[in-house]
């Protein structure tokens, strides 16, 4: 890399990592929206372990053997259509060398399929709700991001440290729940809209969605409230 583009670079990443840092930070505020809602992270964030380098980026492969390493953050409701997501990127040639990279930007949810709850999925993993990243305290259990499988679709822009943005289709597919067979590989694919290159084998990375469940919003009460009358009569003089 040299050394003028190196600034550049690094601004870049800063700012592809302040926005990310912002969707972690922001869950338990989330964890309390509509059930239409979803947060997901692509080789990113929780999904990241140390002693696991498959596992963060996200990377997907075309048939002339490039590929796009994938990682980032966001949320979308599927009622609304609406979708506020971004990340980094890097495009490699099928030697390995870097042919561009930067940031991208989700512009439209165009589907979601869900496979389901998984409630199971971050416990096998060691990941407590309500802990790091999720914030220094426990969610409610009525409030808690619910792991959940799916296909989503997104438009996405890539915008590259040099030369012109390019639009293309994410695919995101979390293979939890009642998983389709053909739909039995985790990961991301990518395509091109401009010339139509599609990369369409997944070779690494974890994916995940969380399902945003509502509050509850109904009172408990307590055994001394359920004894108690509901009206009282007016004491007797």
């Amino acid at each position: 890399m040299s050394t003028q583009r190196e600034p550049l670079y690094r601004g870049i990443i800063w700012t592809a990592g302040a926005i990310l840092a912002t969707f972690l930070v922001a869950i338990p505020a989330r964890a309390q929206s509509n059930s239409g809602d979803y947060l997901f992270f692509v080789g990113s964030g929780f999904l990241c372990q140390p002693n696991d380098s498959s596992a963060c980026p996200a990377v997907t492969k075309s048939a002339g053997d490039s590929t796009y390493e994938v990682s980032g953050a966001g949320t979308f409701n599927t009622k609304a259509k609406s979708v506020t997501a971004a990340g980094t990127f890097m495009h490699k040639s099928p030697n390995g060398s870097t042919l561009e990279t930067g940031i991208w930007i989700a512009n439209e949810l165009v589907s979601f399929d869900s496979y389901g709850v998984a409630p199971g999925a971050l416990r096998q993993q060691g990941v407590a709700l309500g802990s790091q990243p999720f914030g220094p305290k426990r969610l409610p259990i009525s409030s808690a991001p619910m792991p959940t499988g799916g296909l989503a679709v997104f438009r996405i822009r890539l915008l590259a440290m040099q030369g012109a943005s390019k639009t293309a289709v994410l695919q995101v597919n979390c293979a939890l729940g009642d998983v389709p067979r053909e739909r039995s590989v985790e990961g991301i694919r990518l395509s091109l809209e401009k010339n139509g290159t599609e990369f369409s084998e997944e070779v690494s990375g974890r994916v995940m969605f969380l399902s945003m469940r509502p509050e509850v919003s109904t009172p408990i009460r307590t055994p001394t409230q359920e004894a108690a009358p509901d009206s009282a009569e007016p004491p007797s003089n």
